[in-house]
Protein backbone atom coordinates (compact mmCIF):
# COMPACT_ATOMS: atom_id res chain seq x y z
CA UNK A 1 0.00 0.00 0.00
CA UNK A 2 1.21 3.21 -1.31
CA UNK A 3 0.43 6.82 0.92
CA UNK A 4 -2.25 8.64 -1.02
CA UNK A 5 -1.10 11.23 -4.13
CA UNK A 6 -3.89 13.51 -3.45
CA UNK A 7 -5.66 14.77 -0.50
CA UNK A 8 -9.41 13.27 -0.24
CA UNK A 9 -12.29 15.75 0.56
CA UNK A 10 -14.32 15.39 3.64
CA UNK A 11 -17.76 16.12 1.23
CA UNK A 12 -17.14 12.80 -0.22
CA UNK A 13 -17.42 11.15 3.00
CA UNK A 14 -20.54 13.06 4.07
CA UNK A 15 -22.22 12.21 1.35
CA UNK A 16 -21.53 8.53 1.58
CA UNK A 17 -22.94 9.01 5.22
CA UNK A 18 -25.75 10.69 3.95
CA UNK A 19 -26.72 8.34 1.16
CA UNK A 20 -26.09 5.35 3.47
CA UNK A 21 -28.57 6.40 6.02
CA UNK A 22 -31.35 6.98 3.86
CA UNK A 23 -31.04 3.66 2.27
CA UNK A 24 -30.59 2.07 5.36
CA UNK A 25 -33.98 4.41 6.76
CA UNK A 26 -35.53 3.05 4.04
CA UNK A 27 -34.86 -0.03 4.19
CA UNK A 28 -36.13 0.05 7.80
CA UNK A 29 -38.99 1.64 7.45
CA UNK A 30 -40.09 -0.92 4.28
CA UNK A 31 -39.24 -4.04 6.37
CA UNK A 32 -41.58 -3.18 9.54
CA UNK A 33 -44.35 -2.02 7.16
CA UNK A 34 -44.20 -5.35 5.71
CA UNK A 35 -44.22 -6.97 9.13
CA UNK A 36 -40.81 -8.88 8.51
CA UNK A 37 -38.46 -6.82 11.82
CA UNK A 38 -38.97 -9.73 14.14
CA UNK A 39 -38.98 -13.21 11.53
CA UNK A 40 -35.93 -14.48 12.71
CA UNK A 41 -35.99 -16.44 16.27
CA UNK A 42 -32.50 -14.94 16.92
CA UNK A 43 -33.29 -11.05 16.25
CA UNK A 44 -36.76 -11.79 18.39
CA UNK A 45 -34.85 -12.93 21.18
CA UNK A 46 -31.70 -10.07 20.99
CA UNK A 47 -34.71 -7.49 21.29
CA UNK A 48 -36.49 -9.54 24.64
CA UNK A 49 -33.09 -10.65 26.25
CA UNK A 50 -32.77 -6.48 26.04
CA UNK A 51 -35.74 -5.67 27.35
CA UNK A 52 -35.89 -8.39 30.45
CA UNK A 53 -32.19 -6.19 31.44
CA UNK A 54 -35.18 -3.11 32.21
CA UNK A 55 -37.78 -5.02 32.34
CA UNK A 56 -37.94 -8.41 34.51
CA UNK A 57 -38.69 -9.60 38.26
CA UNK A 58 -34.85 -9.42 38.56
CA UNK A 59 -33.82 -6.81 36.47
CA UNK A 60 -29.99 -5.97 35.67
CA UNK A 61 -26.55 -7.29 34.21
CA UNK A 62 -27.67 -10.52 34.93
CA UNK A 63 -30.33 -10.84 32.25
CA UNK A 64 -27.59 -10.54 29.72
CA UNK A 65 -27.51 -14.05 29.59
CA UNK A 66 -24.83 -15.62 27.92
CA UNK A 67 -23.53 -17.78 24.35
CA UNK A 68 -24.50 -14.95 22.55
CA UNK A 69 -22.20 -11.26 22.98
CA UNK A 70 -23.43 -8.80 24.83
CA UNK A 71 -23.01 -5.58 22.50
CA UNK A 72 -26.14 -5.66 20.90
CA UNK A 73 -28.15 -5.90 23.90
CA UNK A 74 -26.22 -3.00 25.56
CA UNK A 75 -26.74 -0.93 22.39
CA UNK A 76 -30.67 -1.62 22.25
CA UNK A 77 -31.10 -0.37 26.41
CA UNK A 78 -31.93 3.41 25.45
CA UNK A 79 -34.97 2.37 22.65
CA UNK A 80 -36.56 -0.74 24.23
CA UNK A 81 -38.21 0.79 27.09
CA UNK A 82 -40.39 2.53 24.97
CA UNK A 83 -43.25 0.09 24.69
CA UNK A 84 -44.17 0.82 20.82
CA UNK A 85 -40.41 0.63 19.96
CA UNK A 86 -40.06 -3.22 21.99
CA UNK A 87 -43.50 -4.24 20.76
CA UNK A 88 -42.71 -3.27 16.61
CA UNK A 89 -38.76 -4.59 16.78
CA UNK A 90 -37.71 -1.24 16.38
CA UNK A 91 -35.69 -1.02 19.67
CA UNK A 92 -33.42 -3.39 17.78
CA UNK A 93 -33.30 -2.12 14.26
CA UNK A 94 -31.85 1.43 15.54
CA UNK A 95 -28.18 0.31 16.54
CA UNK A 96 -28.41 -2.48 13.66
CA UNK A 97 -29.16 0.49 10.99
CA UNK A 98 -26.93 3.11 12.55
CA UNK A 99 -24.16 0.58 12.42
CA UNK A 100 -24.44 -0.33 9.00
CA UNK A 101 -23.90 3.32 7.63
CA UNK A 102 -21.12 3.57 9.93
CA UNK A 103 -19.55 0.34 8.12
CA UNK A 104 -20.30 1.85 4.83
CA UNK A 105 -18.87 4.66 5.49
CA UNK A 106 -15.55 3.36 7.24
CA UNK A 107 -15.77 0.98 3.79
CA UNK A 108 -15.61 3.81 1.41
CA UNK A 109 -13.48 5.72 3.17
CA UNK A 110 -10.43 2.78 3.64
CA UNK A 111 -11.22 1.51 -0.15
CA UNK A 112 -10.86 5.20 -1.22
CA UNK A 113 -7.48 5.56 0.38
CA UNK A 114 -5.92 2.05 0.00
CA UNK A 115 -6.94 2.28 -4.04
CA UNK A 116 -6.38 6.11 -4.08
CA UNK A 117 -9.24 6.68 -5.78
CA UNK A 118 -12.76 7.63 -5.06
CA UNK A 119 -14.94 6.23 -7.90
CA UNK A 120 -13.36 3.34 -5.85
CA UNK A 121 -14.80 3.94 -2.77
CA UNK A 122 -17.72 4.62 -3.85
CA UNK A 123 -17.80 0.94 -5.79
CA UNK A 124 -17.39 -0.64 -2.43
CA UNK A 125 -19.58 1.66 -0.44
CA UNK A 126 -22.06 0.78 -3.12
CA UNK A 127 -21.95 -3.06 -3.92
CA UNK A 128 -22.10 -3.24 0.05
CA UNK A 129 -24.75 -0.82 0.80
CA UNK A 130 -26.86 -2.11 -2.15
CA UNK A 131 -26.94 -5.90 -1.41
CA UNK A 132 -30.23 -6.75 -0.20
CA UNK A 133 -29.58 -9.43 2.32
CA UNK A 134 -27.33 -6.48 4.16
CA UNK A 135 -29.80 -3.95 3.80
CA UNK A 136 -32.69 -6.94 5.55
CA UNK A 137 -30.11 -7.96 8.35
CA UNK A 138 -29.81 -4.29 9.06
CA UNK A 139 -33.17 -3.80 9.54
CA UNK A 140 -33.36 -6.27 12.29
CA UNK A 141 -32.09 -6.80 15.99
CA UNK A 142 -29.05 -8.80 14.26
CA UNK A 143 -25.25 -8.76 15.42
CA UNK A 144 -23.85 -9.11 11.62
CA UNK A 145 -24.00 -4.86 11.11
CA UNK A 146 -21.80 -4.07 13.89
CA UNK A 147 -19.60 -6.85 13.30
CA UNK A 148 -19.19 -5.26 9.76
CA UNK A 149 -19.03 -1.66 11.33
CA UNK A 150 -16.52 -2.57 13.80
CA UNK A 151 -14.44 -4.87 10.59
CA UNK A 152 -14.44 -1.81 8.37
CA UNK A 153 -13.68 0.87 11.04
CA UNK A 154 -10.75 -1.53 11.94
CA UNK A 155 -9.52 -1.57 8.03
CA UNK A 156 -9.08 2.02 8.02
CA UNK A 157 -7.99 2.81 11.13
CA UNK A 158 -4.64 0.05 10.60
CA UNK A 159 -4.38 1.49 7.08
CA UNK A 160 -4.00 4.95 8.31
CA UNK A 161 -1.32 3.44 10.86
CA UNK A 162 0.67 2.48 8.53
CA UNK A 163 0.84 6.00 6.23
CA UNK A 164 0.86 8.10 9.50
CA UNK A 165 2.65 5.80 12.52
CA UNK A 166 0.15 7.65 15.14
CA UNK A 167 -1.10 5.55 17.67
CA UNK A 168 -3.93 7.20 17.99
CA UNK A 169 -4.77 4.85 15.28
CA UNK A 170 -3.64 2.01 17.11
CA UNK A 171 -5.78 2.96 19.87
CA UNK A 172 -8.92 3.26 17.61
CA UNK A 173 -8.22 0.22 16.20
CA UNK A 174 -7.84 -1.94 19.26
CA UNK A 175 -11.27 0.08 20.58
CA UNK A 176 -13.24 -0.72 17.45
CA UNK A 177 -11.84 -4.92 17.79
CA UNK A 178 -13.04 -4.68 21.57
CA UNK A 179 -15.90 -3.46 20.56
CA UNK A 180 -16.35 -5.90 17.15
CA UNK A 181 -15.23 -8.95 19.97
CA UNK A 182 -18.32 -8.10 21.93
CA UNK A 183 -20.78 -8.79 19.16
CA UNK A 184 -19.59 -11.71 17.77
CA UNK A 185 -17.04 -13.99 18.23
CA UNK A 186 -15.02 -13.82 14.80
CA UNK A 187 -13.45 -10.59 15.81
CA UNK A 188 -11.78 -12.57 18.59
CA UNK A 189 -9.83 -14.64 15.44
CA UNK A 190 -8.78 -11.46 14.35
CA UNK A 191 -6.48 -10.17 17.37
CA UNK A 192 -3.40 -12.31 16.89
CA UNK A 193 -3.33 -11.37 13.51
CA UNK A 194 -4.67 -7.40 13.75
CA UNK A 195 -1.74 -7.41 16.77
CA UNK A 196 1.32 -9.23 14.32
CA UNK A 197 0.06 -6.77 11.84
CA UNK A 198 0.90 -3.81 14.07
CA UNK A 199 4.23 -5.50 14.85
CA UNK A 200 5.21 -5.68 11.50
CA UNK A 201 3.87 -2.42 10.43
CA UNK A 202 5.69 -0.29 12.86
CA UNK A 203 8.61 1.39 11.81
CA UNK A 204 9.68 2.29 15.80
CA UNK A 205 8.60 0.94 19.05
CA UNK A 206 7.33 -1.78 17.25
CA UNK A 207 6.66 -4.32 20.54
CA UNK A 208 5.10 -1.39 22.19
CA UNK A 209 2.46 -0.60 19.24
CA UNK A 210 1.40 -4.27 18.98
CA UNK A 211 1.21 -4.58 22.84
CA UNK A 212 -1.12 -1.34 22.39
CA UNK A 213 -3.39 -2.99 20.00
CA UNK A 214 -3.57 -6.26 21.63
CA UNK A 215 -4.02 -4.89 25.02
CA UNK A 216 -7.34 -2.83 24.42
CA UNK A 217 -8.38 -5.37 21.33
CA UNK A 218 -8.50 -8.17 24.35
CA UNK A 219 -10.44 -6.13 27.06
CA UNK A 220 -13.52 -7.54 24.94
CA UNK A 221 -13.02 -11.23 25.27
CA UNK A 222 -11.43 -10.94 28.78
CA UNK A 223 -14.56 -8.94 30.21
CA UNK A 224 -16.58 -11.64 28.60
CA UNK A 225 -14.87 -14.32 30.53
CA UNK A 226 -15.14 -12.57 33.64
CA UNK A 227 -18.90 -11.72 33.20
CA UNK A 228 -19.61 -15.22 32.78
CA UNK A 229 -17.07 -16.54 35.57
CA UNK A 230 -18.63 -13.51 38.14
CA UNK A 231 -22.35 -14.41 37.27
CA UNK A 232 -22.38 -18.34 36.13
CA UNK A 233 -19.19 -19.50 37.71
CA UNK A 234 -18.25 -20.91 35.36
CA UNK A 235 -15.57 -18.76 33.32
CA UNK A 236 -16.39 -20.43 29.91
CA UNK A 237 -20.03 -20.75 30.06
CA UNK A 238 -21.07 -19.44 26.53
CA UNK A 239 -18.74 -21.97 24.93
CA UNK A 240 -19.80 -24.94 26.89
CA UNK A 241 -22.90 -24.10 28.93
CA UNK A 242 -26.38 -25.49 28.33
CA UNK A 243 -27.14 -22.17 26.56
CA UNK A 244 -24.02 -22.52 24.07
CA UNK A 245 -23.75 -23.29 20.34
CA UNK A 246 -21.89 -26.01 21.17
CA UNK A 247 -24.22 -27.54 23.46
CA UNK A 248 -27.21 -26.89 21.08
CA UNK A 249 -25.52 -28.83 18.58
CA UNK A 250 -24.06 -31.43 20.58
CA UNK A 251 -23.88 -35.08 18.51
CA UNK A 252 -26.00 -33.48 15.61
CA UNK A 253 -24.31 -34.31 12.53
CA UNK A 254 -24.17 -31.46 9.55
CA UNK A 255 -22.26 -31.27 6.52
CA UNK A 256 -18.69 -29.73 7.22
CA UNK A 257 -17.97 -31.53 10.36
CA UNK A 258 -14.69 -32.70 10.20
CA UNK A 259 -14.36 -32.22 6.47
CA UNK A 260 -12.59 -29.43 4.96
CA UNK A 261 -14.36 -29.62 1.06
CA UNK A 262 -17.31 -29.55 2.47
CA UNK A 263 -17.01 -27.21 5.16
CA UNK A 264 -15.12 -24.95 2.11
CA UNK A 265 -17.66 -26.09 -0.22
CA UNK A 266 -21.16 -24.95 2.01
CA UNK A 267 -19.46 -21.43 2.91
CA UNK A 268 -18.58 -20.64 -0.52
CA UNK A 269 -22.72 -21.49 -1.45
CA UNK A 270 -23.74 -19.73 1.67
CA UNK A 271 -21.00 -16.46 0.21
CA UNK A 272 -22.70 -16.72 -3.16
CA UNK A 273 -26.35 -16.71 -1.89
CA UNK A 274 -25.72 -13.73 0.12
CA UNK A 275 -23.65 -11.51 -2.14
CA UNK A 276 -25.31 -12.92 -5.76
CA UNK A 277 -23.51 -14.58 -8.20
CA UNK A 278 -22.53 -11.44 -10.42
CA UNK A 279 -20.74 -9.90 -7.46
CA UNK A 280 -19.43 -13.36 -6.16
CA UNK A 281 -17.57 -13.96 -9.72
CA UNK A 282 -16.54 -10.24 -10.34
CA UNK A 283 -15.40 -10.04 -6.61
CA UNK A 284 -13.18 -13.46 -7.15
CA UNK A 285 -11.72 -11.62 -10.27
CA UNK A 286 -11.35 -8.76 -8.26
CA UNK A 287 -8.93 -10.56 -6.21
CA UNK A 288 -5.82 -9.82 -9.08
CA UNK A 289 -6.84 -6.95 -9.24
CA UNK A 290 -6.25 -5.49 -5.66
CA UNK A 291 -3.04 -7.47 -5.42
CA UNK A 292 -1.51 -5.52 -8.65
CA UNK A 293 -2.47 -2.42 -6.00
CA UNK A 294 -1.03 -3.97 -3.90
CA UNK A 295 -3.67 -4.16 -1.38
CA UNK A 296 -2.49 -7.14 0.74
CA UNK A 297 -3.42 -6.23 3.67
CA UNK A 298 -6.75 -5.09 3.34
CA UNK A 299 -7.56 -8.68 1.20
CA UNK A 300 -5.68 -10.30 4.44
CA UNK A 301 -8.15 -8.79 7.09
CA UNK A 302 -11.33 -8.93 5.17
CA UNK A 303 -10.61 -12.75 4.00
CA UNK A 304 -10.04 -13.53 7.90
CA UNK A 305 -13.74 -13.84 9.19
CA UNK A 306 -14.28 -16.31 6.13
CA UNK A 307 -11.05 -18.37 7.38
CA UNK A 308 -12.97 -18.36 10.52
CA UNK A 309 -16.26 -19.97 9.65
CA UNK A 310 -14.52 -22.33 7.38
CA UNK A 311 -12.36 -23.39 10.55
CA UNK A 312 -15.68 -23.63 12.90
CA UNK A 313 -17.52 -25.59 10.59
CA UNK A 314 -14.67 -28.11 10.26
CA UNK A 315 -13.29 -28.16 13.83
CA UNK A 316 -16.03 -26.53 16.44
CA UNK A 317 -19.05 -28.35 16.42
CA UNK A 318 -21.06 -25.81 16.65
CA UNK A 319 -21.58 -23.95 13.38
CA UNK A 320 -23.27 -25.74 11.14
CA UNK A 321 -25.18 -23.95 7.81
CA UNK A 322 -27.44 -25.51 5.80
CA UNK A 323 -28.04 -24.15 2.34
CA UNK A 324 -31.89 -25.04 -0.17
CA UNK A 325 -29.49 -26.37 -2.63
CA UNK A 326 -27.38 -28.63 -0.74
CA UNK A 327 -28.48 -31.53 1.27
CA UNK A 328 -30.51 -31.47 3.97
CA UNK A 329 -31.94 -28.58 1.67
CA UNK A 330 -33.05 -26.34 4.14
CA UNK A 331 -32.26 -22.90 5.78
CA UNK A 332 -29.81 -22.64 9.11
CA UNK A 333 -27.18 -19.91 9.59
CA UNK A 334 -27.04 -18.88 5.50
CA UNK A 335 -26.35 -15.29 6.93
CA UNK A 336 -22.91 -16.08 7.59
CA UNK A 337 -21.95 -16.20 3.80
CA UNK A 338 -22.56 -12.04 4.75
CA UNK A 339 -19.60 -11.91 6.52
CA UNK A 340 -17.25 -12.01 2.97
CA UNK A 341 -19.36 -9.27 1.64
CA UNK A 342 -16.83 -6.47 2.32
CA UNK A 343 -14.11 -8.58 0.86
CA UNK A 344 -16.39 -9.32 -2.85
CA UNK A 345 -16.81 -5.42 -2.89
CA UNK A 346 -13.32 -4.33 -1.90
CA UNK A 347 -11.87 -6.34 -4.76
CA UNK A 348 -14.82 -5.34 -7.29
CA UNK A 349 -13.51 -1.33 -5.98
CA UNK A 350 -9.95 -2.60 -7.25
CA UNK A 351 -11.28 -3.41 -10.71
CA UNK A 352 -12.36 0.03 -11.08
CA UNK A 353 -9.28 1.37 -9.37
CA UNK A 354 -7.35 0.23 -12.77
CA UNK A 355 -9.35 3.20 -14.50
CA UNK A 356 -7.71 5.54 -12.02
CA UNK A 357 -4.66 6.73 -13.93
CA UNK A 358 -3.53 7.65 -17.76
CA UNK A 359 -6.11 7.80 -20.58
CA UNK A 360 -8.15 5.07 -18.58
CA UNK A 361 -9.30 7.81 -16.03
CA UNK A 362 -11.91 9.05 -17.89
CA UNK A 363 -13.66 6.17 -17.91
CA UNK A 364 -13.34 5.61 -14.26
CA UNK A 365 -17.10 6.86 -13.22
CA UNK A 366 -18.34 5.14 -16.01
CA UNK A 367 -16.70 1.59 -14.50
CA UNK A 368 -18.08 2.38 -10.65
CA UNK A 369 -21.69 2.79 -12.29
CA UNK A 370 -20.82 -0.52 -14.30
CA UNK A 371 -19.63 -2.12 -11.46
CA UNK A 372 -22.32 -1.32 -9.39
CA UNK A 373 -25.04 -2.06 -11.28
CA UNK A 374 -24.11 -4.98 -12.91
CA UNK A 375 -22.93 -6.92 -9.53
CA UNK A 376 -25.21 -4.94 -6.68
CA UNK A 377 -28.20 -4.37 -8.91
CA UNK A 378 -28.36 -6.50 -11.68
CA UNK A 379 -29.54 -9.88 -10.07
CA UNK A 380 -31.83 -8.29 -7.63
CA UNK A 381 -33.96 -6.36 -10.45
CA UNK A 382 -33.88 -9.40 -12.58
CA UNK A 383 -35.64 -11.47 -9.49
CA UNK A 384 -37.23 -8.47 -6.97
CA UNK A 385 -39.31 -10.67 -5.02
CA UNK A 386 -38.28 -11.33 -1.32
CA UNK A 387 -37.75 -15.03 -1.61
CA UNK A 388 -34.09 -14.07 -3.68
CA UNK A 389 -32.87 -12.52 -0.28
CA UNK A 390 -31.41 -15.86 1.31
CA UNK A 391 -31.52 -13.93 4.37
CA UNK A 392 -35.10 -13.26 4.31
CA UNK A 393 -35.75 -16.56 3.14
CA UNK A 394 -34.40 -17.95 5.80
CA UNK A 395 -35.79 -15.93 8.17
CA UNK A 396 -39.66 -16.28 6.66
CA UNK A 397 -39.05 -19.99 6.52
CA UNK A 398 -38.34 -21.04 9.49
CA UNK A 399 -40.39 -18.66 11.51
CA UNK A 400 -43.92 -19.85 9.83
CA UNK A 401 -44.42 -22.49 12.82
CA UNK A 402 -43.72 -19.78 15.85
CA UNK A 403 -45.42 -17.36 14.06
CA UNK A 404 -48.61 -18.82 13.82
CA UNK A 405 -48.51 -20.21 17.30
CA UNK A 406 -47.30 -16.99 18.83
CA UNK A 407 -50.30 -15.44 16.49
CA UNK A 408 -53.28 -18.07 17.96
CA UNK A 409 -51.76 -17.48 22.03
CA UNK A 410 -51.61 -14.04 21.95
CA UNK A 411 -55.02 -13.51 20.46
CA UNK A 412 -56.11 -15.82 23.39
CA UNK A 413 -53.80 -14.29 25.89
CA UNK A 414 -54.14 -10.57 25.40
CA UNK A 415 -58.30 -9.70 25.99
CA UNK A 416 -58.10 -12.27 29.02
CA UNK A 417 -55.18 -11.28 30.93
CA UNK A 418 -55.00 -8.05 33.20
CA UNK A 419 -51.70 -6.04 34.69
CA UNK A 420 -50.64 -7.97 37.40
CA UNK A 421 -52.03 -11.31 36.84
CA UNK A 422 -48.41 -12.59 36.41
CA UNK A 423 -47.28 -15.62 34.24
CA UNK A 424 -45.20 -18.10 35.12
CA UNK A 425 -43.55 -19.71 31.58
CA UNK A 426 -40.44 -20.45 30.16
CA UNK A 427 -37.80 -17.48 28.40
CA UNK A 428 -37.29 -17.95 24.86
CA UNK A 429 -39.53 -18.14 22.07
CA UNK A 430 -42.79 -18.28 23.94
CA UNK A 431 -41.36 -14.30 24.88
CA UNK A 432 -42.90 -13.34 21.55
CA UNK A 433 -46.52 -13.43 22.81
CA UNK A 434 -45.95 -11.26 25.52
CA UNK A 435 -44.41 -8.91 23.57
CA UNK A 436 -47.19 -9.30 20.90
CA UNK A 437 -49.94 -8.88 23.47
CA UNK A 438 -47.99 -5.65 25.40
CA UNK A 439 -47.39 -7.72 28.55
CA UNK A 440 -44.71 -6.70 30.45
CA UNK A 441 -41.91 -8.99 31.33
CA UNK A 442 -41.92 -7.72 34.95
CA UNK A 443 -45.43 -9.88 34.99
CA UNK A 444 -43.49 -13.08 33.76
CA UNK A 445 -41.66 -15.59 35.66
CA UNK A 446 -39.00 -17.90 34.33
CA UNK A 447 -36.07 -19.32 34.94
CA UNK A 448 -33.93 -16.46 34.61
CA UNK A 449 -35.66 -14.80 38.03
CA UNK A 450 -33.11 -17.31 40.54
CA UNK A 451 -34.43 -18.14 43.59
CA UNK A 452 -38.23 -16.83 42.69
CA UNK A 453 -38.03 -19.54 40.14
CA UNK A 454 -36.91 -22.45 42.42
CA UNK A 455 -39.45 -21.49 45.68
CA UNK A 456 -42.13 -21.78 42.92
CA UNK A 457 -41.57 -24.73 41.19
CA UNK A 458 -40.26 -26.76 44.02
CA UNK A 459 -43.07 -25.51 46.79
CA UNK A 460 -45.49 -24.12 44.01
CA UNK A 461 -48.29 -25.02 47.50
CA UNK A 462 -46.67 -21.97 49.04
CA UNK A 463 -44.74 -19.92 46.56
CA UNK A 464 -46.72 -19.74 42.95
CA UNK A 465 -49.12 -16.89 43.10
CA UNK A 466 -49.46 -16.47 38.78
CA UNK A 467 -52.69 -16.45 37.81
CA UNK A 468 -51.37 -18.04 34.51
CA UNK A 469 -49.06 -20.54 33.19
CA UNK A 470 -47.73 -20.81 29.56
CA UNK A 471 -45.86 -23.97 29.26
CA UNK A 472 -44.23 -26.53 26.47
CA UNK A 473 -45.26 -30.40 27.33
CA UNK A 474 -42.38 -31.56 29.22
CA UNK A 475 -40.99 -28.40 30.50
CA UNK A 476 -40.11 -27.39 33.75
CA UNK A 477 -43.39 -25.12 34.06
CA UNK A 478 -45.65 -28.11 33.00
CA UNK A 479 -43.90 -29.98 36.43
CA UNK A 480 -44.73 -27.18 38.55
CA UNK A 481 -47.90 -26.89 37.28
CA UNK A 482 -49.02 -30.95 38.04
CA UNK A 483 -47.18 -30.42 41.33
CA UNK A 484 -49.48 -27.65 42.17
CA UNK A 485 -52.38 -29.41 40.78
CA UNK A 486 -51.94 -32.21 43.80
CA UNK A 487 -50.77 -29.67 46.12
CA UNK A 488 -52.34 -26.58 45.50
CA UNK A 489 -53.40 -24.21 44.01
CA UNK A 490 -55.02 -25.63 41.30
CA UNK A 491 -54.53 -25.16 37.41
CA UNK A 492 -57.19 -25.43 34.76
CA UNK A 493 -56.32 -25.85 31.12
CA UNK A 494 -57.88 -23.17 29.50
CA UNK A 495 -56.32 -23.41 25.69
CA UNK A 496 -54.27 -25.56 23.43
CA UNK A 497 -52.44 -24.21 20.69
CA UNK A 498 -51.58 -27.02 18.18
CA UNK A 499 -49.69 -26.11 15.06
CA UNK A 500 -48.22 -28.77 13.14
CA UNK A 501 -44.78 -29.77 13.22
CA UNK A 502 -44.47 -27.37 16.52
CA UNK A 503 -45.10 -28.82 20.43
CA UNK A 504 -48.20 -28.49 21.79
CA UNK A 505 -48.50 -25.13 24.07
CA UNK A 506 -50.81 -24.96 27.02
CA UNK A 507 -52.13 -22.41 28.77
CA UNK A 508 -53.33 -22.60 32.22
CA UNK A 509 -55.50 -20.29 34.79
CA UNK A 510 -55.49 -20.63 38.33
CA UNK A 511 -58.60 -20.93 40.06
CA UNK A 512 -57.87 -21.47 44.05
CA UNK A 513 -54.98 -19.99 45.59
CA UNK A 514 -51.85 -21.62 47.20
CA UNK A 515 -52.76 -24.39 49.23
CA UNK A 516 -51.55 -23.33 52.45
CA UNK A 517 -53.58 -20.49 52.72
CA UNK A 518 -56.65 -22.28 52.66
CA UNK A 519 -56.23 -23.75 55.47
CA UNK A 520 -57.36 -22.37 59.17
CA UNK A 521 -54.87 -20.07 61.24
CA UNK A 522 -53.99 -21.76 64.70
CA UNK A 523 -55.47 -18.81 66.85
CA UNK A 524 -52.79 -20.41 70.02
CA UNK A 525 -49.98 -21.50 68.10
CA UNK A 526 -47.22 -23.42 70.02
CA UNK A 527 -44.45 -21.15 70.97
Amino acid sequence: MRAPAVRFSIWAVLAVVLIAALLSAGAVWFVWRQGWTLYSGDAESHLNIARRIVDSRTPGYGQIGTGWLPLLHLLILPFVSNDFLWRTGLAGAIPAASCFVAGVTFLFAAARRVLNSTGAGVAAAGLYALNPNALYLQSTPMNEPIFFAALAALLYFTIRFRETQSLGYVAAAGIVTMLGSLARYEAWFLIPFVTAYFLLAARRRRWWVAFLFGAIASFGPALWVLFNWWVFSNALEFYSGPASAKAIQRGLPYPGKENWQLALTYFGWAVRACAGAPLFFIGAAGLLAALWKRAIWPVLLLLLPGVFYVWSMHSSASTPIHLPNLPPHSYYNTRYGITLLPLLAFCSAAMVALFQSGKRRKWLGAAAVLVILGAASFPWIRDPRPEAWITWKEAQTNSVVRRQWTLEATQFLAPRYHPGDGIITSFGDYTAIFRAAGIPLRDTLTGDNGPQWEAATLRPDLFLWEQWALVEGGDPVQTAVNRARRHGPNFELVRQVRVKYAPVIEIYERHTAPSNLLQPHDENPIP
